[in-house]
Order: structure tokens, then sequence, then C-alpha cells
């Protein structure tokens, strides 16, 4: 198919680390725009060491950070300043997730952005925003969960607080990076049709697109403010449950195999009654609205968890599926890559990929969202070996073969 590449010729220039400012950059690269990953010498994104299982690389790295190029310099000599500020001034977009300030103490701060580049657009991702009294504190997604009022609401009720499996903050937090990022575009874009009669554009500060965590996590609660604010109401960890929606939950199997259903509709519920032979609780009058069927919640979910333990989840599955039932299994790894659904839509893509040690053959990843055309666009490559294109992006730069090589041998990049 033909590659969709709605940024091809934006030119993004990344100095994040971790995760939320790198799946920025990702969801960037993802959609045509060269990303330049600028990492610090020898020991690069500290993300390739995260969840490392063999070599020097992570499978993680590979992941987040696709698509892009990885330059290596020292942003702490004059030396590498002039190359990211040469690169500011060949660049459209500047992602970045340090502690706020640490950019100013290394000569880049906005003044010398703004003189470097007028055009620049600039993502700012930190713990709390680049404003406000807690500003210059640090915290990962973690911390910024907690404050942002989402991870209270996660785990089993009378039990402390869960995370989720993933980096769930830093990953939205580079989703609405990226969507200011696009947002930017467009906009600069709509001035340029403007002409003459465009509006002064505002300082460089005022136009900054400033993405705090916890505010994005809070972003992601839903009615938990107003629903407090209204009603004086505090929601609660449910565990596998939904406040306020039932049934809909995930319920043990006979083979030991768990599944959710989420049968919380009217109709559905009707349906889902009927389907485990439970008509008496489908015609019971208070169950007849979903108000009614939450204050019934553990009775219903008593009467479903035994239908469910006397089945296998496939034959469980089964039935529900035939009665118009919304229900699925609980997905492992190995489910998702065996998966036809997934494989349709070329939502596991396979690369041979080095971790540092030996080469590991036919390694899925997963595919682009969102999807254009039926099936996931091809990834170009997953994320590249430490300098890998250092070299070249000097010599985009204008500089000689043998300034290159000098450079190369000082700052220990060797690509495989």
């Amino acid at each position: 198919m033909t590659r969709f590449q709605p940024l091809e010729g934006v030119r993004v220039l990344e100095l994040g680390n971790y995760i939320a400012a790198p799946t920025a950059g990702r969801l960037l690269a993802d959609f045509g725009a060269d990303v330049i990953k600028v990492e610090r010498p020898r020991t690069g994104d500290e993300l390739r060491r995260w969840r490392l299982h063999r070599g020097d690389t992570s499978m993680l790295y590979r992941a987040v950070n696709r698509g892009k190029r990885s330059v290596v310099v020292d942003l702490r000599g004059d030396e590498g300043r002039g190359i990211v500020l040469d690169l500011i001034r060949r660049s459209d977009v500047l992602l970045e997730n340090f502690r706020p300030g640490t950019l100013d103490r290394w000569g880049l701060s906005e003044e010398a952005l703004e003189a470097a580049n007028p055009e620049l657009i600039v993502a700012r991702v930190s713990a709390f925003g680049q404003t406000g009294p807690l500003s210059d504190r640090p915290g990962f997604a973690a911390v910024a969960e907690a404050y942002g009022g989402f991870r209270e609401l996660v785990g089993e009720p009378g039990r402390p607080p869960s995370r989720t499996g993933f980096s769930i903050g830093d990953t939205i937090a580079g989703v609405y990076a990226a969507f200011g990022v696009v947002m930017s575009l467009f906009d600069r874009l709509r001035d340029r049709d403007r002409g003459s009669g465009a509006p002064v554009r505002p300082s460089l500060g005022d136009r900054t697109i400033d993405v705090a965590l916890n505010e994005v996590m809070l972003s992601v609660t839903e009615s938990l403010i107003p629903d407090w604010e209204a009603y004086g109401v505090r929601r609660e960890r449910t565990g596998g449950r939904m406040e306020g929606i039932a049934p809909s939950n995930a319920y043990l199997c006979g083979d030991g195999r768990s599944i959710v259903v989420s049968g919380n509709g009217d109709s559905i519920f009707q349906r889902y009654m009927a389907a485990i032979g439970r008509e008496d609780l489908a015609a019971a009058p208070e169950l007849q609205s979903n108000e009614g069927r939450w204050a019934a919640r553990e009775s219903l979910d008593e009467a479903i968890g035994a239908w469910t333990a006397a089945r296998t989840s496939r034959e469980a599955l089964r039935i529900l599926d035939d009665a118009g039932v919304p229900s699925g299994p609980i997905y492992t790894a190995e489910d998702v890559c065996s998966d036809e659904q997934y494989a349709a839509r070329d939502m596991v893509q396979r690369f041979d990929v080095h971790d540092g040690e030996g080469l590991l053959e036919d390694v899925g990843f997963p595919g682009i969202v969102p999807v254009f055309g039926g099936r996931s666009l091809p990834i170009t490559h997953v994320g590249p070996d430490l300098g890998e294109h250092t070299g070249e992006v000097l010599r985009e730069l204008g500089w000689d073969d043998a300034a290159v090589e000098s450079y190369v041998g000082t700052h220990e990049e060797a690509p495989r």
C-alpha cells in the first residue's frame, strides 16, 4: 500500500527522555515527520535499559522510538549546544520533557530558541506544567497519576490503589503533546494562508504547548470533579467494575481463564440474562434500569459468576456472542500475536532486531494507530541504535567527512 504521510516534510527535534515526549515523537514519525532524537553520549536515553532482558537496548526503547533517527550530542558543552541550535534552525518542532528550567541551564532558553527559529513550535511535557507553585518539582507519571485523581480509582475496594501495567500517564501525555503539535502546525499553515492580514504571532512562551502529566490524568477522569462538586459524591475503587454501571465485570470460568462481559445496556441486559438462564432477573422490575442494576451489582455478579464457573471460557463466549452480548477474552501477549483481527489489520508487524548481544528474528511490534485504508501503515524501522544517524545528520548540517569522523570517534558512536 502507498504510505500515508501527512507530516512528510515536517522536521521534529526530540530532546526527550523516557516515554512521554518520545511517545509524541513516535506518533509524529508514524505519519511521516522526520524525527531526530538527540541522546547523551555513551548511555543515550535511559529507556534503552528499562525492562532490559538482555544486551544493551530494550524492546521498550525499540518500540517507543520507532521511525526516528538517533544523534548523539552532549548538551552540556558549547559544541553540543551549537549543534542543537543549528538543528533548531532547520526544524519545525521541538519536543522536550525535562524538568522546567533544564534547557535554560543548557543555554537553550525561550529567547535563544526564538532567536534561532521564530517559527519554531515547542511542546514541553513535565510533571506539573511550566507554571504554578509545583512547576519546579520533579515527578514521574506514577506521581502525576496520584495527583490527577486517577490512581485513587484503580484497584480493588478496601485495598491500596494499584497502577496499570504500563506507563499510562506518560503515554497519554505523549498523545496530547502530539495533538498540540498538529494543531500548531495547522494554525501556522492557516496564518500563512491569511497572508499579509495575519495577526501578530504571540511570543514563544505564550504559544508553547505545555503538557502537565497530572493534568493529563485529571483530564481522563470523566465526571470525577463535577460529581463531587454537584452532589458530594466521592468515586471509589471498584475493581473490575465501572462506577455506576452494571453488570460489567470480569468473571472466572471453569477452565481457569477469565472473560470480560459488558451487559449494562437495557436491551443487552435482557438478552444477557436470557443467555445465562436467568429470565427471572431479566423480568425483575427493579432491574429494568441501570440505577437498579447498580444497586443489585453484588447479586448480579454472583449469578453471572456461577454461570461462567460452570463453563469453559470458549463455551461462555460462544453463548454470549450468539446472544449479542458484548464480551471477550482477556488477552495475553501470546493471544494478541495469534489473533486474526489484529493480523487482518497489520497490527503486529515483525522485524529482526539486535539487542546488543545478538540478533532476534521476526519480533512483533504494535502497529500504527489510527488506521487509514483498512490496515496499519507500515512501520519504517524500530528504535535506532545509539548514534546510528549522527554522521548522516551532521553531514546534512554541512559538516565535512573529516569533522564527522572526528566527532563520532570522540563520542564513541559506532553503528552496527
